[in-house]
């Protein structure tokens, strides 16, 4: 198949490697063989069908960003796992009962900390460590961070200083109420991104993706692409969840704190935005890489509490949302240093390796609180 780029040249349509249709039906098939109760050596093959799980996901995820153009394809991929994620932690709370009231508070947290530290900092390390300087666009980028900030803050640590329930806990009211105007500001930011301020989130002109020609790839293509992308992430959610009781175990058997495994969990289901972030910047495609980074905190905090707070009033369980106080503090620095490293629209070495100590600080005191 061919198609005409800008100029008017043919080009060759991407056609679908063999390997990215095997990998997530290898991985489906993996998951159903956990029905059959294998051994204890069947983990390790959960482990590689994740690992082949992600690495579709990823080539998938940039077949459609390379036909939806940008910012929506990377809107797609961190909405995509998102709705994934929050459909797992549903379930869970509905299975878990009651004892999973900080499981929601808790996943957000990890998400949050490893988008703004580890997968930021990472893609800033790369990328300029590859091409010296690397540039964006400093709007998108202040809208986005400003709406992470406002979330968060109200979700994560108001909580704990509300008067007509003790913290770290809303009434049902003031639940209700975060709950919505966590949408209307995750909402907000959408349509700014894909409608009314689009350029604010589109590559530099005369940028590495500004100037990339290649044919799109064609319709049936795409939506093959899109329906395998979702498949693989539904399987990275699944495997992740089938990976978990051997995660306790070796959490437990470590002597480290149980907030560990939740780290970990969510460090799995970020893993196919995390390498196409770091793809991207390796590509001097920094601006995709924050577009991926930070919709995809936003995402992640904006969709999850409102269906848990659906879930927390629905049931009558109380649900526990604010951090605890060196979290806090984590988090207010994490914010802070983000801000500042992303606020002249240039990243160098610097800022990835500070975001990375960041992160490091945070993984040792998870570990050694």
């Amino acid at each position: 198949m061919k198609g005409l780029d800008i100029m008017g040249r043919m080009h060759p349509q991407p056609v679908l490697p063999a390997w990215t249709v095997a990998l997530p039906i290898f991985a489906w098939l993996v998951f159903a063989g956990l029905l059959a109760g294998p051994g204890a050596w069947y983990g390790a093959l959960l482990t590689v069908a994740l690992l082949g799980a992600v690495i579709a996901a990823v080539h998938h995820a940039e077949v459609v960003a390379h036909r939806v153009g940008e910012p929506y394809g990377t809107l797609v991929l961190a909405i995509a796992i998102t709705v994934i994620e929050v459909g797992l932690i549903v379930t869970l709370m509905l299975a878990g009962g009651p004892a999973t009231a900080a499981l929601a508070r808790d996943t957000v947290f990890a998400a949050v900390m490893i988008i703004l530290n580890g997968m930021l900092g990472l893609c800033m390390l790369l990328g300029a460590s590859r091409h010296h300087e690397q540039t964006f666009s400093l709007d998108g980028v202040s809208a986005a961070l400003a709406t992470l900030a406002a979330i968060v803050v109200l979700t994560l640590v108001l909580p704990n200083y509300t008067l007509t329930t003790p913290g770290p806990m809303y009434s049902g009211s003031q639940l209700a109420f975060v709950a919505v105007v966590s949408l209307v500001l995750y909402g907000t930011f959408v349509l700014v991104q894909a409608v009314r301020h689009r350029d604010y989130f589109l590559p530099a002109a005369g940028s590495a993706a500004a100037d990339e020609h290649a044919a799109p790839p064609s319709v049936r293509t795409t939506l093959i692409s899109l329906a395998l992308m979702l498949a693989c992430l539904g399987a990275v959610v699944l495997l992740g969840k089938a990976l978990a009781p051997a995660i306790e175990t070796l959490v437990a058997r470590a002597g480290a704190p149980q907030a560990l495994v939740g780290v970990i969990i969510a460090a799995v289901v970020l893993m196919p935005e995390s390498l196409a972030a770091v793809r991207a910047a390796r590509a001097n495609r920094l601006q995709t890489s924050l577009n991926l980074a930070l919709g995809s905190a936003l995402a992640s905090i904006g969709l999850t509490i409102p269906a848990v707070a659906i879930v927390s009033l629905a049931t009558g369980w109380t649900l526990t949302l604010g951090i605890d106080i060196k979290s806090t503090v984590l988090l207010v620095l994490s914010l802070m240093v983000a801000t500042l490293s992303l606020g002249t629209g240039r990243t160098t070495v610097l800022q990835g390796t500070i975001h990375l100590v960041v992160f490091a600080v945070y993984l040792f005191l998870t570990i050694v609180p």
